[in-house]
This record gives structure tokens, C-alpha cells and sequence, in this order.
């Protein structure tokens, strides 16, 4: 199953990832799972927050221009190898995972945010390899 994921540019200058974070705990909005990643002149943001739709519309609100996508959401053994386990079968069938970052605070499991070409093959090959993918229960965690 797939999950939202909001996508945001900031200009790289100190304090504009905190203005997100704030505007987004001010509304009750929790932040899930995260990836920045900078050039010389913006960031780019990833994350899945417990209210997608609601943290989008906060985000708008403020001026910034977001994009929503859907991502994969699954949990991965936590030893030696166990990346794998969700990798290997995406590569057996020729899905291409774009990029990858992990939850935050989510205890003993480890969850990853997957991003992949083919949503919908990818999904299906994991649950054939039975491994354990998040929906709507993500947001809970």
C-alpha cells in the first residue's frame, strides 16, 4: 500500500526548514519520516506526516509550493542484510527504487519510505515476499 508524501523547496539559508516545523506543529501536524537533501541555493524536502492532506494546506497557506506523491511505506529486518529483503525482490522484477529514507521514533521497527517507477508492481511484489507494508496505520506509529 502507499502513503502520502509531500515534497517541498526551500531556499538553503539557515532557519527554513525550523519555519516548516513550526508551522507544522503549531497545527498539530506530526512529521513522520524526513529527507533533506541541499544544493548551493535549495533543499529539497521529503516527508510523510501523520495528516498529509492537512499539512499540505498549512504549507500552501504559508506561500510554499508542495507536491504530493505516493510512496511506499514497508518495514525492513533490522540486521545485517536486511535492507535486502526489500530490495532484492523490487530488483528481480525490474522496479527501479529512486530513493529511500527511513522513519523517525518508530522503536524496535525499521520503516522505509520508498520511492519506486512502478507503484503498483512494486506493491505487489512485496506483499508476495511477505514483506509487511503501511497505509493508513503509518500515520499511527
Amino acid at each position: 500500500m502507499s502513503v502520502k508524501q509531500i515534497s517541498v523547496s526551500l531556499e538553503n539559508v539557515p532557519g527554513k526548514l525550523s519555519e516548516v516545523s513550526e508551522y507544522l506543529g503549531e497545527n498539530g501536524i506530526n512529521i513522520i519520516a524526513l529527507s533533506v537533501a541541499d544544493t548551493a541555493d535549495i533543499s529539497a524536502i521529503r516527508f510523510v506526516a501523520n495528516d498529509p492532506e492537512k499539512a499540505a494546506n498549512v504549507l500552501k497557506s504559508h506561500g510554499y509550493s508542495i507536491r504530493m506523491t505516493d510512496v511506499l511505506a514497508v518495514e525492513t529486518p533490522n540486521h545485517p542484510g536486511g535492507l535486502n529483503a526489500v530490495l532484492k525482490p523490487l530488483k528481480e522484477v525490474s522496479i527501479n527504487v529512486n530513493y529511500l529514507y527511513t522513519c523517525l521514533g518508530t522503536g524496535e521497527k525499521t520503516v522505509l519510505i520508498v520511492g519506486v517507477d512502478k507503484m503498483e508492481e512494486a506493491t505487489q511484489v512485496l506483499k508476495k515476499n511477505w514483506v509487511h507494508m503501511y497505509d493508513e496505520d503509518l500515520y499511527r506509529l
